[in-house]
């Protein structure tokens, strides 16, 4: 079924004569006739009823003219909705993100966002940063957001931010007035630390082994809110990046003292797949989290 032979049929229609059809559209009168043909020959019906004065369709006729009406509109709304993706005024963005990301930084990107494209669903999965590699690899999350530097070949590190661990204690804690913590202060009391699997229990656990000091947390929770919260009671220490607790730092819940041991920063990286184009409002949002973390970068090495 040839486009514009239907096109052509129903130009036809509304100019009400071939002759006229011809005129609008700038072709001869027998190329339009010799379309029309066709489409009777491939239909096997007759689309006008002959003999007649005045176009007059036959019921394949209308058929016909009804689907190349159904067509355009298809046509057109798809144009639309092509455009309005283009400008990012609908979709979808699908983005991982860490727990400890949770916060002003994170919080006011994504706000902003909706603001500006409020029609654009943002899907954002709180997991770890292995799952978020994966989804990504799997062009299940656009982009991620994670808590290292992923050696993995086909991952793209959009941007990186190296921050160091600070030990969290509540402003009534024993700690709180020393303006530097050792490993050797952080075993004579109690503290919350998550599972093996945490980076920064890895991280902990080589400057452990260097100093042959091994913290026995009281409590192990694979939460990063709780973490805070129960630092905040002032019963246990924890450790974290301090951009995780920058709320509790900010209300005086919680103080960040640096550790005294030469501890691995750690290293927050937006990242992507190599190869992968995105376009519209998961191009949009990425470029937004990229101008954040830059900032972040900026002001973090003053």
């Amino acid at each position: 079924m040839s486009d514009i032979a239907l096109r052509y049929l129903y130009e036809t229609v509304m100019a009400g004569s071939m002759r006229a059809a011809g005129d609008r559209l700038g072709v001869a009168a027998s190329s339009i006739s010799r379309q029309v043909a066709q489409l009777e020959l491939e239909y096997g019906m007759p689309l006008f009823e002959r003999g007649r004065r005045t176009i007059q369709l036959t019921q394949a006729g209308e058929l016909a003219i009804e689907h190349y009406r159904s067509l355009m509109a298809s046509r057109e709304s798809l144009s639309m909705r092509m455009e309005e993706l283009r400008e990012a005024r609908t979709g979808m963005v699908s983005l991982g993100v860490g727990e400890g990301f949770l916060g002003p930084f994170f919080n006011q990107l994504i706000d902003r966002f909706h603001r500006e494209h409020p029609q654009v669903q943002v899907l954002s999965t709180v997991t770890s940063s292995t799952a978020i590699v994966r989804s990504v690899l799997a062009d299940e999350a656009h982009f991620g957001l994670v808590l290292y530097t992923p050696a993995e070949p086909n991952i793209r590190v959009r941007i990186s931010v190296d921050e160091p661990l600070r030990v969290m204690v509540a402003p009534t804690h024993p700690l709180a007035g020393m303006a530097r913590v050792s490993l050797a202060d952080l075993v004579q009391h109690p503290i919350c630390l998550g599972p093996e699997d945490f980076l920064i229990r890895q991280l902990l656990r080589t400057a452990e082994a260097r100093q042959r000091l091994f913290l026995e947390p009281a409590i192990v929770i694979n939460s990063i809110q709780a973490m805070r919260d129960l630092a905040a009671t002032g019963s246990v220490t924890t450790v974290l990046p301090e951009f995780s607790a920058r709320p509790e730092i900010s209300d005086g819940r919680l103080l960040a003292i640096p550790l005294d041991e030469t501890i691995d920063t750690v290293t927050v990286s937006l990242i992507t797949r190599i190869g992968r184009q995105l376009e519209s409002a998961p191009r949009r949002l990425l470029t937004a989290f990229e101008s954040g973390m830059a900032r972040w970068a900026a002001t973090a090495s003053r």
